[in-house]
C-alpha cells in the first residue's frame, strides 16, 4: 500500500484515505491530487492547521487560499451563490473553474483562509483520489499548490516530497496529474464574471456557456481576491503602532508572548506562549476583535521576523499603512 515508507508517499487505496483524512482531523497536512496540480490540504475550519499551510510553504504573505469541497451543496455552506455561480457550477464543476463568492455569515472558514477579505474563493475537484478524501473527511479542505511559494507546481507525488519534505503528513499518490496548469479563478459575486487568475478553463469556454463577455481584472485600484494575485490586506479601522513595548493611554493592545506590557484597554494576545503558527492563525481574529473596541490606535508588541514571523510582519506592516 505505501510505495516508500519513509517519505509518506501512499497509494489511494480507502484505507489510504480514510487514514489522510484522519490525520486532516488531526490538524495534520496531507498532499493530494486534484486534475490540475497537486494540493497541499488542511481542515479549512482549523486556523491552526491552515496556518501550518503558509508555514511548510514559505509564503511571503497571507494570500487567500483555494477551498475544496465535494460538491455544489457544500460549497453553498460557505459561499454565497449569485445566479452567475449558479450557471459556472452546473457547467464547470467538477472541474478546474475556481469561483470567488462572498462568504456565508455563517461560514465556518476562518479569516486566515481568506486573508481577511469578504469573499472566499471555493471549487470542486474533478479527481478521484481528491472527491474520495473529500467525501470521507465530510468537511472543506483549504489547498493551495504543494509546492514551496515561488517553485514549479508539483503534477506529481515525487514533486511534493522534494518540495516540502517532512512538512507533511503524507502524501496521497494519484499518478501524475493530467491537468499540470492551475484552475482558472473567477470573481462570480455580481451579474458579471471577472477573470482573476487564467487557468485550465479558457475565458472561450465560459463565455461559450454564459453568451457574455468574461472582463478581466484590471488590478490597479482594485482588490484582488484571487490566490497569484498581489493581495491588499484586510486593514483595521484603528491605526497600528508597530514594535510597540508599551501601551499608551487610549491604545488598545495586540500582544505577542508571555511578557505583554500592562494595560486596563482591550488586548488581544495571538499567542501567550509565543508560537508563530499560533501567532498566524489568530491574526485576522484578533485585529477585527481589537477595532470593535473602536480604540483609535492598536499598539503591536514586536513579532519575530523569522519562519511564519515574516508573514505576520507583512501583514501588519500592509494594515499600518494609511
Amino acid at each position: 500500500m505505501k510505495i516508500e515508507d519513509s517519505l509518506g508517499i501512499m497509494t489511494a487505496p480507502p484505507a489510504a484515505i480514510a487514514g489522510a483524512a484522519d490525520r486532516l482531523r488531526a490538524g495534520e497536512l496531507v498532499a493530494f491530487p486534484t486534475e490540475t496540480v497537486y494540493g497541499l490540504g488542511a481542515d479549512a475550519t482549523n486556523g491552526l492547521a491552515v496556518a501550518r499551510i503558509f508555514e511548510a510553504k514559505g509564503r511571503p504573505t497571507f494570500n487567500p487560499l483555494i477551498v475544496h469541497v465535494a460538491d455544489t451543496p457544500a460549497a453553498k455552506e460557505v459561499a454565497r451563490f449569485t445566479p452567475l455561480a449558479e450557471r459556472l457550477a452546473e457547467a464547470f464543476w467538477p472541474g478546474p473553474l475556481t469561483l470567488v463568492l462572498g462568504r456565508c455569515a455563517t461560514s465556518p472558514i476562518p479569516d486566515l483562509v481568506t486573508a481577511g477579505l469578504d469573499t472566499v474563493a471555493v471549487r470542486v475537484p474533478n479527481h478521484a483520489v481528491a472527491q474520495a478524501l473529500l467525501r470521507e473527511f465530510d468537511r472543506a479542505i483549504a489547498a493551495p499548490s504543494a509546492n514551496r511559494s515561488g517553485h514549479v507546481s508539483p503534477t506529481r507525488a515525487e514533486h511534493v516530497r522534494d518540495d516540502l519534505g517532512v512538512s507533511l503528513a503524507l502524501i496521497l499518490d494519484g499518478g501524475r496529474t493530467h491537468g499540470g496548469i492551475e484552475s482558472t479563478v473567477l470573481d462570480a459575486t455580481g451579474a458579471e464574471p471577472v477573470l482573476l487568475r487564467p487557468g485550465a478553463v479558457t475565458v472561450e469556454a465560459i463565455e461559450g456557456v454564459l453568451e457574455l463577455g468574461v472582463r478581466r481584472n484590471a488590478g490597479e485600484g482594485e482588490q484582488p481576491r484571487s490566490p497569484g494575485q498581489a493581495l491588499r490586506h484586510y486593514a483595521p479601522r484603528a491605526r497600528l503602532r508597530l514594535d510597540a513595548h508599551e501601551v499608551r493611554p487610549g491604545e488598545a493592545l495586540l500582544a505577542f508572548g508571555p511578557d505583554a506590557p500592562p494595560t486596563s484597554g482591550p488586548a488581544y494576545n495571538i499567542s501567550p506562549r509565543g508560537d508563530l503558527v499560533e501567532a498566524a492563525a489568530n491574526l485576522f481574529a484578533a485585529l477585527r476583535a481589537l477595532d470593535a473596541f473602536r480604540a483609535e490606535t492598536i499598539a503591536v508588541m514586536p513579532i519575530p521576523r523569522t519562519g511564519l514571523g515574516e508573514a505576520i510582519n507583512d501583514r501588519l506592516m500592509r494594515a499600518a499603512v494609511r
